[in-house]
């Protein structure tokens, strides 16, 4: 009797041992190996803006290689980069378009407002997500299934005009604004804005001029400009096209007898690189990130990857705008796991676009972006992710801030009779 109690003893025992690994660990967690979450990026890497969209996509890449070998990837899923140039080509754009939805990505990045714009009609008509990096508002107004990143061109002009009026202006009446415009959505929607606010801010707006990513002299439009006397100019554009507009303008004696401001398109180090740091110096920009030498959380492992993949994008603010969109992205995804599982993602088709949609980007919330730029939320009725900006200058060749950041309010531009049309 003894040896049956002994055995059965024996036995439980090692069963026991056996199960200990178990208990009190709930069900297993499905293995995550070899799985993967599939995100399309495109960004202009050749062709007329390539000086911005070759950081811009190094920036995307490099930070999807840092979450998925060091953060071991979202939830355990690696990411795959689906990355293609798309050299600032309409027709090469709505392809690449179709191809990330038809090779099973799950959102998609775009580096600039004019991809973007290209790109919205096909996706919006297939409820396909999209974030653009640097925005417009004709891509979310009204609100579909485009969200910016950043806030757009339409803020950056009426973050500068306020500042404009209340620290610059010292004259009299309105001052004279002229405009100086990109011929695509980066020009756009700084006219956009400056359509729908400048009586309000009681700003004159005397002249728009309209140039392409292409031109080497603006001399021309500038002589008309100057012929109407104006007190400050506002240009909304790529930087190389920028940098023959501030040096045109220099060569005119408009600048910097009156100041100059530039969207966050254009005001970066390549700006400085192209122009020449006496070129630009006291031109003042509208940015949306921190710049290299602050101190924030996120930019050692910024400046790590950029100093051991991209050493040339070192201290080039475009490259950490796409670093920011990576690591946006990592967040929506990781919410769309925790809220809808990854056996609805790895569909890769309109059930994983709407569970990424309404369980990723509208789940967002006060995401940190370890303090490379103002926090991420989702507000329902505003597709621009983040809300916030700063006023920089140039000065002694360094981009340097000259505001806190500030918060850009919603412009509802479909409720203005002319919008779109």
């Amino acid at each position: 009797m003894k040896n049956k109690i002994a055995l059965v003893s024996s036995l439980f025992l090692v069963v026991l041992i056996a199960a200990l690994p178990l208990l009190g660990c709930g069900p297993a967690r499905p293995s995550t190996e070899g799985k993967e979450l599939k995100v399309g990026f495109m960004s202009p890497s050749s062709g007329v803006a390539a000086e911005k969209g070759a950081p811009m996509g190094h920036g995307n890449l490099d930070a999807v290689e840092y979450i998925n070998t060091e953060l071991g990837g979202v939830n355990g899923y690696k990411i795959k980069a689906m990355w293609y140039d798309s050299a600032y080509d309409t027709a090469k754009i709505i392809p690449i378009t179709k191809k990330f939805m038809d090779d099973g990505a799950l959102l998609f990045v775009a580096a600039s407002s004019k991809e973007m714009t290209d790109a919205m009609e096909t996706a919006n008509r297939a409820s396909f997500p999209g974030i653009a990096t640097f925005t417009a508002p004709n891509i979310y107004r009204p609100p579909e299934h485009i969200y910016g990143q950043m806030p757009d061109y339409g803020d950056a002009w009426a973050a500068f005009a306020s500042y404009y009026m209340k620290n610059i202006w010292k004259g009299p009446g309105k001052p004279r604004m002229a405009m100086h415009l990109l011929n695509n959505p980066t020009g756009a929607g700084a006219g956009n804005a400056a359509r729908a606010l400048a009586d309000k801010l009681g700003i004159e707006i005397i002249a728009t001029a309209e140039h392409t990513a292409t031109t080497t002299s603006e001399i021309e439009s500038l002589t008309r400009i100057k012929s109407l006397n104006p007190d400050v100019i506002f240009i909304s554009s790529t930087p190389a096209p920028t940098a023959v507009i501030i040096r045109n303008a220099r060569d005119l004696g408009l600048f910097p007898k009156i100041p100059i401001a530039c969207a966050h398109a254009s005001f970066t180090k390549a700006l400085i690189d192209i122009a020449g740091a006496s070129v630009v110096e006291g031109i003042y920009g509208v940015f949306p990130t921190v710049m290299w030498d602050e101190n924030v959380p996120g930019l050692a492992k910024a400046a790590e990857y950029a100093k051991k993949n991209n050493p040339k994008d070192y201290g080039n603010a475009d490259y950490l705008t796409s670093w920011a969109a990576s690591l946006i992205v990592a967040e929506i995804l990781r919410l769309a796991v925790q809220n809808s599982g990854y056996e609805v993602l790895s569909k890769g088709n309109i059930d994983s676009w709407k569970a990424v949609e309404t369980n990723g980007i509208q789940k967002l919330k006060d995401f940190k972006v370890n303090g490379l730029h103002g926090p991420v939320t989702y507000t329902p009725g505003d597709n621009r992710l983040n809300k916030s900006m700063r006023l920089y200058t140039v000065k002694d060749g360094k981009i340097v801030p000259v505001t806190d950041w500030i918060e850009a309010p919603l412009i509802k531009y479909e409720e203005f009779s002319w919008w779109k049309k």
